[in-house]
């Protein structure tokens, strides 16, 4: 493992705190410091910044038509997390403002991501539609809305994803078929469908001549199965409720936003940033059942809600039922305003979520028995990993890819094969483009999409031998030896005696922290003062360090106690870390949490 310093400061020259802080922004790109500490709530950021107002102009003139004359619109969104917090918001305002509308989540195995035309068959037989409107996908569909157009049924595409690189035209082949598209690669697909949905609510309010009307939520998707039940009358469809709306732009809207922002790590830089900030701000203000209730269930709902607690409880619960079974249930959980039958779905959804644990236990184990049976050592291994088995979930296969790409530092794609066909996910590292790898790699495939980070892929069964092949040689050939050797970059070598609470505050400023603007990571040496093990199984470390000038500084290593023997007190210790401010009972305390200790042992 290397560490890579970008800046070091000098313990015998001196340096504000808002210097420090310039050294981060400067070395992270950013060049507009106030835009980037201050950002503009999203209620005010203009719509025209990303899309265009004469596309704009069609789906106006379109939801017109369709409520005169009483159409039906199905907003058509991704399974995952970004994909059912998009698909929420833009539902839910077109319900709100009296259209007949019904949201449609595809079965992640029986109908795959995106369009299929056994999804918009399906559609056209519930719902008899005059218009979809995509979330979190479509952006390369021109085929499938194209058969949709056949049918007669307009769609609007609103999308993120990577456009497809079949051909030089294929955007604009797209744009042919459907009647509009909104893509920009600075949100996520919820981050879409809030600017998207916003925009819907903002021009309807002004035309309005009636702005008070006291209307509520139709029950729609109580009890319908799968997502796929008729709708019921309701008179209350026709009010609109422009108060409730509003604040949801506010609160609710901006929440799930930021959820599936951070969820399908997205950079939190620009409009994405803003979506965040101000979205996690307004989680303790969220009225909406849905929210409340998965808070409780998973044991945080008086916690500050940050992006781990997205990252790593919130977003993985509604993940795990477009996993293991149907991602409706996590929609209706986000949209309820009953209170038993939100407590009922959160219930539910952590179930499904500790399943999702388990068997992705289960399967990494089976996939690292495979990995250790073809390769002795690490070495010895191709420069990217692909295996497949008829026995794995595709659900949870991107989660694999994940741990194993973490576990070896390779690109590493999993299949899981089933009828005939895989389905593949693609997990990648840094300088490593797997979408563009893979579509290098399209004669082999039915089907590609994703990001640089990511993607995902459908083969058949018969030309998987083939296509492993080709990829290992041509990885092969991309990747270095040096692009596969693991590497900590660091922000900033700093003294100890350089650290301070006011610093620390100030790095604050910088949340959120995540994808495009990760949390600082230092590197200090210092004189051991003392060592402990805590933990249940004593299994976490904690040291205390100083130099000749500070006092000593508490740093925690989770999972490292087993280097608590070769430490002595005097030892000259350096270790890599976070900074943050231990707040308890009105106290405030520096921490440093390490990543690793590069321990000088003896």
């Amino acid at each position: 493992m290397k560490i890579k310093i970008k800046r070091k400061i000098d313990k015998q020259k001196q340096f504000s705190d808002e210097q420090i802080i310039d050294f981060l922004l400067k070395d992270r790109g950013i060049k507009h410091k106030e835009d980037f500490l201050n950002p503009k709530c999203p209620e005010k950021i203009s719509f025209n910044e990303f899309f265009s107002k004469k596309e704009f102009d069609k789906v106006i003139k379109k939801l017109k038509e369709i409520k005169e004359k009483g159409g039906m619109v199905v907003v058509y969104t991704d399974y995952d997390a970004d994909g059912i917090t998009g698909g929420a918001i833009l539902w839910e305002t077109l319900h709100l403002l009296g259209f007949k509308a019904m949201p449609y989540v595809p079965h992640r195995k029986l109908e795959g991501y995106g369009f299929s035309k056994k999804g918009i068959d399906k559609i056209k037989k519930l719902y008899n539609p005059s218009l979809i409107i995509s979330v979190d996908h479509g952006i390369s569909a021109a085929e499938k809305i194209s058969y949709a157009k056949s049918l007669g049924i307009s769609i609007i595409i609103t999308d993120h994803h990577m456009k497809s690189a079949k051909k030089p035209d294929d955007a604009l082949a797209t744009s042919d078929v459907a009647l509009a598209i909104f893509h920009t690669d600075k949100l996520s697909g919820s981050g879409v469908a809030y600017f998207f949905a916003k925009e819907i609510f903002s021009h309807f309010y002004k035309t309005s001549t009636v702005k008070n009307t006291q209307g509520r939520t139709a029950a729609v998707l109580e009890n319908s199965l799968s997502g796929t039940a008729a709708v019921k009358d309701n008179k209350k469809t026709s009010e609109v409720n422009w108060k409730l709306l509003e604040n949801n732009f506010s609160f609710d809207y901006l929440s799930l936003a930021s959820i599936g922002t951070i969820a399908d790590l997205v950079p939190l830089l620009g409009p994405s940033r803003s979506i965040t900030k101000y979205g996690l701000e307004a989680f303790p203000k969220v009225g909406r059942m849905g929210i409340k209730h998965i808070l409780k269930e998973a044991g945080i709902e008086n916690r500050k809600i940050t992006p781990y607690e997205i990252g790593f409880i919130i977003a993985p619960r509604i993940n795990a039922l477009g996993r293991l079974e149907h991602a409706i249930d996590a929609l209706r959980l986000l949209c309820t305003s009953k209170e038993e039958k939100a407590q009922m779905l959160a219930a539910k959804i952590g179930e499904k979520n500790r399943e999702r644990q388990d068997l992705v236990g289960k399967t990494i184990e089976e996939a690292k028995k495979i990995v250790s049976s073809q390769w002795s050592s690490v070495s010895k291994m191709p420069k990217i990993i692909i295996l497949s088995s008829d026995k794995w979930h595709e659900g949870i296969i991107g989660l694999i890819a994940s741990k194993l790409v973490d576990e070896f530092y390779r690109p590493t794609i999993i299949m899981a094969i089933n009828d005939g066909f895989a389905k593949g996910s693609a997990r990648s590292i840094s300088g490593f483009d797997v979408t563009l790898f893979l579509r290098s790699q399209k004669k082999y495939l039915v089907d590609i999409g994703g990001h640089k980070a990511a993607a995902g892929f459908t083969i058949e069964k018969d030309k998987i031998d083939k296509f492993i092949k080709k990829a290992e040689k041509d990885a092969g050939k991309i990747l270095t030896e040096k692009n596969l050797e693991r590497e900590i970059k660091v922000d900033l070598a700093i003294p100890l005696s350089k650290i301070n609470i006011s610093l620390v505050k100030k790095i604050e400023s910088l949340e959120p922290f995540g994808i495009g603007n990760p949390q600082p990571l230092f590197y200090s040496e210092g004189k051991l003062v003392d060592a402990k093990l805590f933990g249940k199984n004593n299994n976490h470390l904690k040291i205390y360090l100083k130099d000749d000038s500070s006092f000593p500084l508490e740093f925690v290593f989770f999972g490292q106690g087993q280097d608590f023997l070769k430490l002595s007190r005097g030892q000259k210790i350096a270790v890599v870390h976070n900074l943050e401010i231990d707040r308890w009972r009105g106290k405030e305390k520096i921490r440093g949490k390490g990543k690793i200790i590069q321990a000088k042992f003896k």
